[in-house]
């Protein structure tokens, strides 16, 4: 299945809009589907409590969404974000980038990132992009790429990840440890077009910057 992108209620700007591909399944979850819509973009799925919207608002993205799903704001269990990943991880595409799932809402930035580990346990490859940053977990060798990207920092999602060894990058690392509070992982830069980032145990958290 094609990838799936999923555009929530966070910080959004012309550069969530220039990462669309044509064949992208688009979700938008509360404010992020008027967002879509507002740019001339159909909704594969509208879903979320739309308590961010006006009336009027939400009747336009009803309107103008293939698929809509709506629930009470203050009887749910779920943000409108965990609501729109759970139905596209169902769905077993190719990948799933989230955008604007990074905002003034540190307890919701977070909670977003959390769910990047629910995709990598399925196999799914999944990450969070906002201006700045691209996010993604890892619990297996991995390499990426340079691109716009002039940094890249290592931090541990669980309490302990082992052997990390890094290839490619400025500064190297071999059979290396990291635990929850240590900052060893934080600005390093790839000095190739590719790096290899390497690990025997733990899940850890890969945040490629712009600045």
């Amino acid at each position: 299945m094609n990838r799936i992108m999923i555009i929530t209620g966070g910080t959004l700007g012309d550069w969530a809009l220039a990462e669309i591909q044509a064949d992208d399944i688009l979700v938008g979850s509360d404010r992020g589907a008027l967002f879509l819509i507002q740019h001339g973009y159909r909704p594969h799925i509208s879903m979320g409590d739309f308590d961010s919207v006006t009336a009027d608002e939400l009747a336009r993205i009803r309107a103008s969404s293939h698929a809509f799903i709506d629930c009470d704001p203050i009887f749910k269990d779920l943000t409108d974000t965990e609501m729109a990943f759970n139905w596209a991880l169902d769905q077993k595409p190719s990948q799933i980038l989230i955008v604007g799932a990074l905002g003034t809402r540190f307890d919701h930035s977070l909670a977003n990132v959390h769910l990047l580990r629910k995709g990598m346990a399925l196999g799914i490859p999944c990450a969070i992009m906002d201006a700045n940053n691209l996010i993604m977990v890892i619990d297996q060798p991995t390499s990426v790429r340079r691109g716009p990207y002039t940094h890249l920092s290592l931090l541990p999602l669980s309490l302990t990840v082992t052997g990390i060894t890094l290839h490619g990058f400025q500064y190297p690392l071999h059979e290396a440890t990291l635990e929850i509070g240590m900052s060893l992982g934080i600005s390093n830069v790839l000095v190739e077009s590719e790096g290899l980032i390497a690990l025997s145990s733990g899940l850890l958290l890969v945040i490629q910057s712009k600045d």
